[in-house]
């Protein structure tokens, strides 16, 4: 079985399309299908600083090397922010795995760790929580968010660039319906122009396991070691029907997908979706109430410590 775009011989195949790769043109074809999309949705302007969001793990040391590949050839600039949470012999071999991959790629990188910036650890924070109805996903996904908004703004960045991929959309899509939070799905859109700061997607349109071909094909290390919370939220569950459906299926997850990104855009620009934003009083961060979301959890989990 040979490469449909060379005569090397195949080593993947994409059932979706029924198109035969040789490890060279795949990975030429996820940089290609990576730039489109940024192109498509104007991601990343002349001259701008990216934040690169690396964690360790596949999909952002895949986004780290296809964007900083782009960058030799594009005119905008890249550094690397990690945010550590704090959970003790699990992020510890990522925080390694960051820094030899940013030294080899010669690229400037930043860890922020939650302990510094809220003064608690996921770990403390999760024994702090009233109940388990809050998942330990909810606070982790609260803080991260607003660690990188501050990271990205700490170095200067413009816009922050993040290594979600196709199958994270159309999880993150199941669950905010499953939990009748529609308003989320207004959020979904690719296209974040109008946003405060910017922050992409680049891998939005690509599947998570051409994410772990290219990843093993072009030999990145990635962390091993699962988050020991990964199971306790619903995600894990979503991602396995929706896999044995496009098992069955193939293409359905891009067709589902096509789908999202209509609904997103008609919610987007729906009344329901127009919430006025101001800044929270505490932090100065932009939010749609009083206090925002971070500073809430973080004044109630201290509370819950005296």
């Amino acid at each position: 079985m040979t490469c449909n775009r060379c005569e090397n011989p195949a080593a993947y195949t994409r059932k979706y399309s029924g198109e035969k790769l040789c490890s060279q043109c795949f990975s030429k074809s996820i940089v290609k299908k990576t730039a489109k999309t940024i192109s498509k949705y104007k991601m990343i302007k002349h001259d701008e600083l990216v934040a690169v969001a690396v964690s360790g793990g596949k999909d952002s040391l895949a986004l780290l090397k296809v964007i900083h590949e782009m960058s030799l050839t594009h005119n905008f600039r890249i550094k690397v922010i990690t945010i550590d949470e704090g959970i003790p012999g699990y992020r510890n071999e990522a925080l390694e795995i960051v820094k030899k991959v940013c030294n080899e790629l010669s690229v400037e990188y930043k860890i922020y760790s939650y302990k510094d910036l809220f003064e608690l650890t996921l770990d403390e924070a999760l024994d702090l929580r009233e109940n388990e109805k809050t998942s330990s996903c909810s606070m982790c996904g609260t803080f991260r968010r607003r660690a990188m908004d501050y990271a990205a703004k700490d170095v200067g960045a413009d816009l922050i660039a993040t290594g979600h991929n196709l199958d994270d959309t159309l999880q993150t899509f199941v669950i905010n319906m499953l939990s009748g939070d529609t308003t989320k799905v207004g959020w979904m859109n690719p296209d974040t122009s109008t946003n405060s700061l910017r922050k992409i997607k680049p891998f939005c349109e690509i599947y998570e396991s051409e994410i772990v071909f290219y990843a093993f094909t072009n030999n990145l290390p990635f962390q091993s070691e699962p988050c020991p919370h990964m199971n306790e939220g619903i995600r894990t569950d979503i991602r396995e029907f929706l896999n044995s459906l496009e098992n069955q299926r193939s293409g359905i997850k891009n067709n589902l997908y096509q789908s999202i990104i209509k609904v997103s855009e008609v919610m987007k620009n729906s009344d329901l979706n127009s919430k006025n934003k101001t800044k929270c009083e505490k932090c100065g961060a932009e939010c749609t109430g009083q206090i925002c979301s971070v500073c809430t959890m973080v004044l109630k989990l201290k509370s819950n410590r005296t």
